[in-house]
């Protein structure tokens, strides 16, 4: 690591063995279930990269990580991390670590193991192919059902921003998927405070995390939508880096991304880029090299478009509450075929391969206090 963090004297001792090895997703769930708010998910700028980041040996370095833990936000004299400017000291309740989905881990070979059923559907409203969460939620407003919905938007640049949205016309702001990551669940604390019947969508992470700070803090997220997912990127990779410099276009002009057939497409309203995915894959986030969810496996729907024709959406349920939501959302057209269930295996599985480490072990040592070292990452 290019900074040295001291070891915590209180509180913060397994979060601080997950951002010590760069395995924090940045999830933000630690965030909204702190009590003293002194764990925080931020963007630093670029002068604070080889200072705060074990990651300057790569091409554009992860600036999404907590900041707990973080060798300036250390009080020698206290022994404690501390936001100083306003004396919010962690008070070692430990909530955070209830809902971490690193120390919690990742399903096992089989991600399809708890869906009870599975659909190819598609909305009338525009998305990403079939445009399925954005149909699905705005319904779900409309009949009242959600009063709320974590999700994330973008402008013309591909800048990426956390959204609340908060009615049906809203919905149509967020669709689409943008490939660069934002902290989700960082905004849920004041969302909670407003809102009685929220809905997260997420990346695997993202939802893992949701289900859990549903179990063990609020019954008010009501539905927990996540997305297929293989890998992620930073904005400055995606909108400053792999869009004009690898696939030559401008960024302003690029209507939709997706990854098909093993190539990463950016699409304009007169004509589409390509490159392997393999040529990008290397630029993704150092935590996503490390995930072994590739189907959302702790949602309550996860949804996406691979397994299913152009311009429709695939969908698993993965539990009785999934299953009441979506048989609520009305406006959905449902495929008479059905998932075509192999590419969906194959790539969990590539996805497992590719990142495969020994969390099980890590969960085991971190859990029993001890400390893990990044030697120990692989199989």
């Amino acid at each position: 690591m290019s900074a040295e963090i001291p070891a915590p004297q209180m509180g913060f001792p397994k979060i601080y063995q997950v951002i010590k090895n760069s395995l924090c997703t940045a999830c933000g769930g630690c965030e909204a279930i702190c009590p003293m708010q002194a764990a925080k998910v931020q963007l630093y700028d670029e002068a604070n990269y080889d200072k705060f980041t074990p990651t300057v040996d790569e091409p554009t370095v992860v600036k999404l990580f907590s900041e707990i833990s973080r060798e300036d936000n250390y009080c020698a004299n206290r022994q404690c991390y501390v936001d100083c400017d306003t004396c919010l000291a962690c008070q070692n309740c430990l909530a955070c670590e209830r809902i971490c989905p690193i120390l919690d881990g990742f399903p096992g070979d089989d991600e399809l193991d708890n869906v009870i059923d599975q659909r190819i559907g598609k909305s009338s409203i525009h998305g990403q192919d079939g445009g399925a969460v954005t149909g699905i939620l705005k319904s779900l407003f409309e009949q009242g059902e959600i009063d709320a919905a974590l999700s994330v938007s973008r402008n013309e640049d591909w800048e990426t921003e956390v959204v609340v949205l908060t009615s049906a016309e809203q919905v149509a702001s967020a669709a689409g998927t943008k490939y660069t990551y934002e902290p989700v669940l960082s905004s849920l604390r004041e969302v909670l405070k407003n809102y009685e019947k929220i809905a997260v969508v997420g990346t695997p992470c993202q939802a893992h995390a949701a289900s859990l700070l549903r179990e063990n803090l609020t019954d008010k997220i009501k539905l927990v939508i996540g997305l297929i997912c293989m890998e992620s990127f930073t904005y400055d990779d995606m909108g400053e880096n792999i869009i004009p410099d690898i696939m030559g276009l401008d960024r302003k002009t690029v209507k939709k991304l997706d990854f098909a057939k093993g190539k990463f497409v950016a699409e304009t309203a007169d004509d589409k880029a390509l490159v392997p995915i393999k040529e990008i894959a290397h630029l993704a986030r150092k935590p996503c090299h490390h995930c072994m969810d590739y189907t959302s496996y702790y949602a309550d729907i996860s949804v996406g478009s691979i397994g299913s024709p152009d311009g429709w959406s695939t969908i698993f349920i993965r539990n009785d509450i999934g299953k009441e939501y979506l048989d609520k959302a009305k406006g959905i057209e449902y495929h008479d075929k059905p998932i075509f269930m192999d590419i969906v295996v194959k790539l969990a599985a590539q996805k497992h391969k590719n990142n495969a480490w020994d969390y099980e072990k890590f969960n085991e040592v971190v859990w029993a206090g001890g400390e893990w070292t990044p030697e120990e990452h692989s199989t």
